[in-house]
């Protein structure tokens, strides 16, 4: 009887236990019908009502996320902060419109953008709180990664005698509008049959800090078609032109543990072909890299290990020629830049294209989205695992992850 009984149990139980999931151990910002929320393992909170987020952004310590609130029309940009301690949405102060908001890597201080002007918020009780004044005149900027000072850009303006050249400065956080602390690191002169952009932005730092890249950006109809991609080392004294690509920030990320950028080559502004996934290491005179086979195109990419690349890959459709361009249906492939393996990872169903890979730690998300639709559902797949599975449905766009 006893052992009927413990066999029972068994035939009970183990359908439940064959069903349940570890928790995942990622927390994600996302945008959902517009609203801010917020996923910590399995859970998920809705943080905001009646407005019209995007752009979220981590704090360093996960404590604040920031974002616009604005609207459809484009027209309002007004920046806003959900405390996740005390659990409340504030304005750091009463008004203040930016597109270009970046929290500091060392500290709970958000510097922004508005109109030419960098500021960067004060603190009050551990919030942010009021702002102080930077410098004038910047178009573009990120922190350097000490968390004590800036590296920003002021656009080019067109002289009689050509387009004068771009400047890149090295700023302290503390400048407060002294024109005589900020150290000239490296003009960019400008060629149209060679080097030709007439601002700077989208600043990344390599994992050590001793090389930064960004893009160019010419007159608004060239840069629909080509992007000057170029890295500077953190002293000014080496410039070097990469290469040209579309002007997507997420085209172009640093190796995790060596000076190698992963980027996607090509101009063009259509995807149906020549978008080529190359590496170019940034301390050896070697040719850079190509790994798309011919064929295909690739049309986004993510580190996944020291010697691993993640792309979003499609056949290339040299037959469009005219009409609206049609939806390039990627699935991601593993490139071993080591051996120039390539394996396909993931099998989206007929109309449906997976895009947006990110990886924490061990963990592999993407977006998969239906045909046209820009909305989707977050996959994840634990590198130690073979299945994926729904982690977040009905995205707007890709969540940001917290990476620490």
């Amino acid at each position: 009887m006893p052992i009927k009984i413990l066999l029972l149990m068994i035939i009970f139980i183990f359908p439940f236990i064959t069903v349940t999931k570890a928790e995942v151990p990622l927390k994600a910002a996302f945008v959902r019908e517009h609203q801010l929320w917020m996923k910590e393992g399995d859970r998920e909170i809705q943080l905001t009502k009646d407005k019209y987020v995007y752009s979220p952004q981590w704090s360093y310590d996960s404590r604040f996320i920031a974002y616009i609130d604005g609207d459809e029309q484009g027209e309002k940009s007004n920046l806003w902060i959900y405390d996740t301690k005390k659990k409340e949405n504030f304005k750091p102060y009463p008004i203040i419109e930016s597109s270009l908001v970046r929290w500091s890597p060392v500290a709970n201080e958000l510097a922004y953008l508005s109109g030419w002007v960098l500021n960067v918020t004060k603190t009050k009780d551990g919030r942010p709180s009021g702002f102080e004044n930077v410098s004038l005149g910047v178009s573009g900027f990120e922190w350097y990664p000490n968390g004590k000072e800036f590296i920003v850009s002021a656009t080019s303006n067109r002289l009689p005698t050509g387009w004068e050249p771009i400047k890149l400065y090295r700023i302290p956080k503390d400048m407060s509008l002294n024109e005589n602390k900020p150290k000239l690191l490296y003009s960019i002169p400008i060629d149209e049959k060679k080097l030709f952009a007439v601002d700077v932005g989208g600043f990344k730092w390599s994992h050590d800090g001793k090389w930064v890249s960004f893009l160019g950006t010419p007159t608004p109809s060239w840069s629909m078609d080509s992007n000057p991609l170029c890295a500077l080392s953190s002293d000014g004294k080496v410039f070097k032109d990469i290469g040209r690509m579309l002007g997507f920030g997420d085209w172009f990320k640093w190796a995790p543990l060596a000076n190698q950028l992963a980027f996607i080559s090509g101009e063009g502004r259509f995807f149906v072909e020549n978008k080529i996934t190359k590496i170019a290491d940034l301390e050896a005179s070697t040719k850079q890299i190509e790994y798309t086979p011919k064929g295909y195109v690739d049309l986004d990419l993510e580190w996944l290990s020291p010697s691993k690349v993640i792309v979003a890959r499609s056949p290339e459709n040299k037959a469009w020629k005219e009409g609206p361009a049609p939806t390039m249906f990627t699935s991601l492939y593993e490139i071993d830049v080591t051996t120039g393996t390539q394996n396909r990872i993931t099998f989206p169903k007929e109309n449906e294209l997976d895009v947006d890979p990110q990886v924490v730690s061990s963990y592999l998300t993407w977006v998969r989205r239906h045909g046209e639709t820009q909305k989707g559902d977050v996959l994840i797949k634990d590198n130690k695992e073979k299945e994926e599975c729904i982690w977040i449905e009905d995205v707007d766009f890709s969540p940001v992850l917290f990476k620490k």
